[in-house]
């Protein structure tokens, strides 16, 4: 009876590792701002009871939110939701505000139930932090153009100066004043939420070089890459060139519609000597059949036979 018993938790165990939930890797966010998790499960676990927990051991894991649960439903207010998507074999999990408390180990659980089975689950940890990060290190424009560079902060940097300063020089820095900054060449905009832009105008050569871009004590470094303006050479070569194709299509136009008028005459001319040698070979065959009918009647009256050729008729 024990062989039979250790037997059924042996397959039960080998039937949860074939068939198992999954999700992303680890994940970092800043504070204040909201996560998406995505959790993965197989066909079979579809009308189960899905649900998301938090803690560092799966058994002691405090639950937060259940597919069950109206209260946690995608539309509801909650600060974690949860919603079940059978027709793409996953459930997803956002939560909001997060606070640096929020820090943790994290799982996807499908609920199983019964003794001899566990739930299947997989496990993340999210990290919730301060600070700032840019979302491209590097940014390129044309000398008398513009560049925009974006970079978020976390909730401690909501009410801070965000400042923009060329790396070496930070007596140059411009920085925000209510959320914005603005001179002919600058604009910078804070929308007090995460996310600031930064939009440089008129680029010229010497704008070109490492910034700053910051917001307390946190700040990252972005490479701006100013290429010349095409010069008048550049712009005289490629209307040139442009001019000169120009021609070159226009010449092979004149051509093709020379040898098309030709072809075109040709055809007419053939026409009109068709139509002419028709009428000519008509007017002959009209006088052929007159001379033979007047050689007929002259025949005829030198015979004195007109009586006959009457009654013949």
């Amino acid at each position: 009876m024990s062989r039979l018993l250790f037997l059924v938790a042996l397959l039960s165990q080998l039937h949860g590792l074939l068939c198992t939930v999954t999700t992303g890797g680890d994940q970092k966010v800043f504070e204040g701002q909201s996560l998406t998790i995505p959790c993965y499960y197989n066909p079979e676990y579809t009308p189960n009871v899905k649900y998301w927990c938090q803690g560092s051991i799966k058994d002691f894991c405090s639950t937060l939110a259940r597919t069950d649960k109206s209260e946690y439903a995608p539309d509801s207010k909650a600060k974690i939701s949860i919603a079940d998507d059978p027709t793409q074999l996953m459930f997803t999990v956002t939560m909001r505000e997060l606070k640096e408390k929020d820090s943790g180990w994290y799982w996807c659980g499908v609920e199983i139930g019964g003794i001899w089975s566990k739930d299947r689950t997989a496990s993340l940890y999210i990290s919730v932090i301060q600070g700032i990060s840019v979302a491209n290190n590097e940014v390129r424009g044309e000398e008398g153009g513009s560049v925009t560079v974006q970079f978020l902060y976390s909730e401690k940097h909501r009410e801070s100066e965000k400042r923009w300063c060329r790396s070496g020089h930070l007596d140059s820095c411009k920085v925000t004043t209510n959320g914005t900054f603005s001179s002919e060449s600058l604009l910078i905009s804070d929308d007090k939420k995460d996310t600031v832009t930064v939009t440089m105008r008129q680029l010229e050569m010497r704008d070109a070089g490492w910034y700053l871009c910051g917001a307390g004590e946190h700040q990252e470094s972005v490479n701006v890459l100013v290429t010349p303006r095409p010069t008048t050479a550049t712009y005289e070569k490629t209307t040139q060139q442009h001019l000169s194709k120009v021609k070159t299509q226009y010449s092979n136009s004149i051509i093709w519609l020379s040898v098309l008028f030709a072809c075109a005459a040709l055809v007419c001319l053939l026409v009109a000597g068709v139509i002419t040698w028709i009428k000519f070979m008509k007017i002959c065959n009209h006088r052929m059949l007159d001379e033979t009918a007047t050689e007929l009647t002259v025949c005829l009256r030198k015979s004195g036979n007109w009586k006959t050729l009457l009654s013949s008729s």
